[in-house]
C-alpha cells in the first residue's frame, strides 16, 4: 500500500498533508531564523511562554482548523486529537527528563542545549513520520498486530513502574551508540562553541556536542517505540497520530526548559504515565469488549482517564515536594 493510497483511505487528501507539512517547516523556519538566531540560555519564563503558544495552537487546530477546514473532521476526532495529543505530550515529559540527564552527563552549556534539541526535534519528526507511516500501513494489513501492540505497552508501562533510573547516567558511556560513535566517528576532547564539527589541522572533526546530538536522537527512537503503539491505541487515523505527535514534539523544545529546572516537583509522573501505558494496552486488548459497553463514550472515557491520571500523579508529586521543603520542615 502506497502513501497516496493510505491518505485515500483515512479520507484526508494529500493537498491536506502537504498543508500542515507546510505549516510545520514555517513554524521551525522562524523558530530558528528569527526568535533563536544566536545561540543563548533560555529562560523559565520565555519558555513557559513558548509552551502555552504551542499548546494554544494544538487546540486552535482541534477545535477550529479541524472542524472549518478538513472534511473528514468529526466531533469524535476533535476528542482523539486531544487524547491522542495529550498521551504524547506526557510521555514527551518522561523524554524530557532524560535530556536533561544527556545533557548535565556530556556538561552541554545551556546556551547550546536549544541548538541540540531543534535539530534534534527535525529528525525526531522525520523519524516519527517513518513510524507511523509504516504503523498505519501495518495495522491495515495485520489487525492482529493491535493486540500485540497493547500487550508490549502494558509490560512497557509495568516495567516503567518497577524500573529504577538512578544509574542511567552512569550508562550512557556504555551505551551502544555512543560506542560505535566514538570508534567510527573522529571526535574533539572538547566543545567548539555550538559547532557540530570542526577543523583541527586541516582535518575535519566531530565535536562531542555532535555525540550529544547522536544520542539524543536515539534516546527519541527509544520512547517512539512506547509513544507510537500509544497513539494507536487511541486512534486508528494517520491523520491525527501524524499532527497530535508534531504538536508534541514542537513543544518539547520549550517544555525541557520549562522542566529541567524543576524535575524535583514531577518524582511521581513516571509512574502516572507507566499507569497511562497500561490503560491504553488494555483497552487495545480488550477493545471490541469495550465498544460493546460504552460505544460511543469510549474516546470520551479515555480522554477522561488520560487526564485524571497525568493530573493526579503530578498533584502528588507537587504535594510531596512542598513538605519536603525546608521551611516546610522547620515549621
Amino acid at each position: 500500500m502506497s502513501f497516496l493510497a493510505l491518505t485515500a483511505g483515512s479520507g484526508i487528501s494529500l493537498g491536506y498533508w502537504a498543508a500542515f507539512s507546510f505549516f510545520v517547516i514555517l513554524a521551525l523556519a522562524v523558530d530558528l531564523g528569527l526568535f533563536h538566531r544566536e545561540s543563548r540560555e533560555v529562560r523559565f519564563q520565555e519558555a513557559l511562554t513558548w509552551t502555552a503558544v504551542w499548546v494554544c495552537a494544538a487546540m486552535v487546530f482541534a477545535f477550529w482548523v479541524g472542524p472549518r477546514f478538513v472534511p473528514a473532521w468529526t466531533p469524535e476526532w476533535t476528542t482523539k486529537f486531544v487524547t491522542g495529543y495529550l498521551v504524547e505530550l506526557s510521555l514527551s515529559m518522561d523524554n524530557v527528563f532524560v535530556i536533561a540527564l544527556i545533557f548535565s552527563y556530556f556538561t552541554v552549556p545551556r546556551a547550546w542545549q536549544h541548538r541540540v534539541l531543534f535539530w534534534g526535534i527535525l529528525g525526531a519528526l522525520a523519524m516519527r513520520g517513518v513510524m507511523i507511516w509504516a504503523g498505519s500501513e501495518l495495522v491495515q494489513r495485520f489487525h492482529w498486530l493491535l493486540y500485540l501492540m497493547g500487550g508490549f505497552l502494558v509490560f512497557t508501562g509495568a516495567k516503567m513502574a518497577f524500573a529504577g533510573g538512578d544509574d542511567e547516567g552512569a550508562s550512557l558511556e556504555n551505551r551502544t551508540v555512543v560506542r560505535l560513535a566514538r570508534r567510527f566517528l573522529p571526535f574533539t576532547n572538547a566543545f567548539d562553541g555550538e559547532n557540530f564539527i570542526t577543523r583541527v589541522g586541516g582535518a575535519i572533526r566531530f565535536t562531542p556536542l555532535f555525540l550529544v546530538l547522536i544520542v539524543v536522537e536515539t534516546t527519541d527512537v527509544v520512547f517512539a517505540l512506547d509513544s507510537i503503539p500509544a497513539i494507536f491505541g487511541i486512534t486508528k487515523e494517520s491523520f491525527l497520530i501524524f499532527t497530535s505527535n508534531v504538536f508534541a514534539i514542537l513543544g518539547l523544545r520549550s517544555l525541557y526548559f520549562v522542566l529541567a529546572s524543576a524535575m524535583g516537583y514531577f518524582r511521581y509522573l513516571k509512574y502516572g504515565l507507566a499507569l497511562v501505558l497500561v490503560v491504553i494496552g488494555l483497552k487495545m486488548l480488550a477493545e471490541h469488549w469495550l465498544e460493546k459497553w460504552l460505544g460511543t463514550q469510549l474516546t470520551n472515557v479515555s480522554l477522561a482517564s488520560v487526564i485524571g491520571i497525568i493530573l493526579v500523579s503530578m498533584a502528588a508529586s507537587m504535594v510531596a515536594a512542598w513538605r519536603e521543603r525546608p521551611d516546610g520542615a522547620s515549621k
